[in-house]
């Protein structure tokens, strides 16, 4: 199960921007690994941490959080400002992404002499400094692109992506989220190079291009189709059968409706991994049959009615 980044901080999904810095650096100062040289569930506990603030305290990566939750961490919608590393300097990610960090860059030089007891007040305690203990060298990112289906990226599931990797072609299974937008990029960590002397392996990159449906078209978390309906069913009304990505419904056409029109079914759209829901939009689109009988051509003759281009103008 995906580690859900608000439980692991201790704070609600309500919580401000200075809620979740003030969590974190509660927590970071409790399980930072310099604290706990020898504590493997500590450091776990931290790379945890440090991953949800990551995160949550991007507002453009919390958004895309919030809306298609930890199956899809990493994600940033297309034309986004690329991919984004760590809140240290240098870009690293803390314990895991490849850059070793100070506990005084951390936590201020205040707070981390009150973390050892060092001198606090303006006596002449001596502080003591963290030991930096050699960086690993983290592997590199790859940079790859891929094209799915349109139903595939409204339903979500599963796929296979090849990659160049340390000189191979490899293929990679990839779990595309549900209501995947089309020219999103995904970061799928660990999916890179190898590191060295131990260190983390680096992120594939992932670009992805949604293909176009031959009847369907998305309009953010809408759905819209073409509906063709017979001369009868428009004028008569009647429950026609639609498909949609959740199975297909009965939509009802009123009486006397003409092309053009649009009906829609609620929540038969797009849906998100957070639950949002868009609406399915049909466009209805009357079908004459091949052959009218001459009576009917007739009586329809026979009936007056507004002049339909009255309002079209230049």
């Amino acid at each position: 199960m995906s580690e859900d980044y608000y439980e692991t901080l201790g704070v609600p999904r309500t919580a401000s921007a200075e809620d979740i810095r003030k969590a974190y650096r509660e927590l970071a100062r409790k399980y930072h690994p310099d604290l706990h040289p020898d504590d493997e569930s500590a450091k776990d506990k931290f790379k945890k941490v440090q991953t949800a603030f990551d995160t949550l305290n991007d507002a453009s990566k919390r958004e895309m959080y919030d809306r298609y939750g930890s199956s899809f961490e990493g994600f940033a919608p297309g034309g986004g400002s690329g991919w984004a590393g760590g809140p240290f300097p240098g870009g690293g990610q803390a314990h895991g992404g490849g850059q070793e960090i100070d506990l005084e860059s951390l936590f201020g030089s205040g707070g981390f002499a009150e973390i050892f007891g060092g001198g606090g007040g303006g006596g002449g305690g001596r502080r003591t400094r963290s030991r930096r203990r050699p960086a690993a060298a983290a592997g590199e990112d790859i940079a790859a692109s891929i094209s799915v289906p349109f139903r595939l990226a409204i339903e979500g599931g599963p796929t296979d992506v090849r990659v160049e990797r340390d000189g191979r072609s490899e293929t990679i299974s990839v779990k595309i989220p549900q209501g995947l937008p089309d020219g999103s990029r995904m970061r799928l960590r660990g999916q890179g190079t190898p590191g060295r002397g131990g260190g983390p392996a680096g992120d594939l990159l992932l670009q992805v291009h949604v293909e176009p449906h031959a009847l369907f078209r998305r309009d953010r978390d809408t759905l819209e189709c073409k509906l063709p309906v017979t001369l009868v069913e428009a004028v008569q009304g009647a429950k026609v059968d639609v498909p949609t990505p959740w199975g297909t419904i009965a939509l009802k056409i009123p009486p006397m409706t003409s092309s053009g029109r649009k009906l829609r079914a609620q929540g038969m759209g797009v849906r998100n991994a957070n639950g949002v829901s868009g609406d399915l939009i049909a466009e209805v689109l009357i079908m004459l049959p091949p052959d009218i009988d001459s009576s009917l051509t007739s009586a329809i003759a026979a009936t007056t009615q507004p002049d339909p281009r009255a309002g079209l103008r230049w």
